[in-house]
């Protein structure tokens, strides 16, 4: 997954976050990719503290896309 933009010529930074799901807690891969000028800046820490308190599995974000869906009809 890609966190931020990163330019055409621009260097790439690949990095690994322990993330899990917030709601299941399962552990998953989290080989993640950012730009070299973004990697460690302010707006880069917050968006992954952001990222990994919000994040949700395959399974439960699927599962919540049905139950939202189901919702609106």
């Amino acid at each position: 997954m890609i966190i931020g933009k990163i330019e055409k010529n621009e260097k790439k930074i690949k990095f690994h976050l322990d993330l899990s799901c917030r709601k299941c807690g399962k552990s998953v891969p989290g080989g993640m990719q950012t730009s070299e000028n973004y990697y460690n800046s302010n707006s880069f820490k917050i968006e992954i503290d952001n990222f990994k308190k919000t994040y949700l599995c395959g399974i439960c974000r699927d599962a919540r896309r049905i139950k939202d869906h189901l919702k609106n009809k």
